[in-house]
């Protein structure tokens, strides 16, 4: 937000605030979900149909292909048995040959069955995403296997990053400006990982529109962004600023106007507060056991590694 006003004040981009970009757009990659046709608790309907399996998967992926022009993909696993989530993972690359692909589990497996995915996947895959938990288990599936591996889980803080490179624990970092501190804070983080050699990236987290302006315009000045930023954006069906950001061939144009580029919807932003100041709490505090409940009441939170 200082960035933003600093920059509508002096007439200047963020971008130029923090140094200057080196890119007239960033790209960013689509993010796949398993999902029902239709949401259990009788929410919202949407035409995305399910995607349960792999033909389900590739038809979500095509979608955003065509829409959006997206050319790499990234599947948010560790929702069913790992085999099943390889045979998603080969049918997208069937039906995109040569495109980058990633898988992320969220550390839902072991280290043995992190192998065991890489080894079945080594031919396709771009980075392996957090497929373990913790730093030492991921320097262990690290030491196993050629398979790029990828975080945002156990690389969070700057105090993370010296045993996590020591170790040899990762070779993509995903960064975020909201929890590494800001732009300023994510450009030192990937002046870090090109000291080092590591690779840098940019996690997403349901952004709206003022977030994601504020990591195109950090990720334009950053040289070695050599991976297609994740974003969550073409799933977000409402957002506070006037103009939609648009993704033309899978990339986002870098604005040059003052500030983020963005203006702020009042209307928009009142409506979508009136109903966060109205919620129950299921908005305000995340429980994904109880939304999983919805849907299945004995559902239990499984023990880590869950495979």
């Amino acid at each position: 937000a200082c960035l933003d006003a600093l920059g509508k004040a002096r007439g200047l981009p963020v971008h130029a605030l923090l140094g200057g970009k080196v890119r007239d757009s960033v790209e960013y990659s689509a993010y796949l979900f398993y999902r029902w046709a239709a949401h259990p608790g009788a929410g919202e309907a949407d035409d995305w149909g399910a995607a349960l399996d792999p033909a389900g998967v590739v038809a979500q992926a095509r979608r955003f292909a065509d829409t959006y022009g997206f050319g790499s993909f990234k599947l948010k696993g560790g929702v069913f048995e790992p085999d099943r989530e390889i045979a998603a993972i080969r049918a997208l690359a069937e039906a995109f040959p040569g495109r980058p692909l990633r898988l992320d589990p969220n550390g839902a497996w072991s280290v043995a069955t992190s192998l065991y995915v890489a080894e079945q996947l080594k031919d396709v895959l771009e980075y392996l995403e957090d497929p373990t938990s913790g730093t030492e288990g991921m320097a262990a599936v690290a030491a196993g296997t050629d398979v790029p591996l990828a975080t945002n889980m156990c690389v969070t803080t700057l105090a993370e990053v010296p045993d996590a490179f020591a170790r040899d624990a990762v070779r993509i970092v995903l960064s975020d400006h909201h929890y590494w501190g800001g732009l300023h804070r994510t450009r030192e983080l990937a002046g870090i990982c090109r000291t080092f050699g590591v690779g840098l990236s940019m996690h997403s987290n349901t952004h709206l529109g003022i977030s994601l302006a504020a990591m195109t315009q950090v990720a334009a000045t950053v040289p070695d962004l050599a991976y297609a930023c994740d974003s969550h954006y073409p799933w977000q069906t409402e957002d506070v600023i006037t103009e939609r950001h648009t993704f033309t061939g899978g990339r986002l144009t870098v604005s040059d106007a003052p500030g983020l580029g963005v203006e702020l919807d009042r209307e928009r932003l009142s409506a979508l507060h009136r109903r966060w100041l109205e919620d129950d709490g299921a908005h305000r505090e995340r429980d994904d056991a109880a939304a999983m409940r919805v849907a299945d009441p004995t559902w239990t939170t499984p023990a880590v590694p869950r495979w």
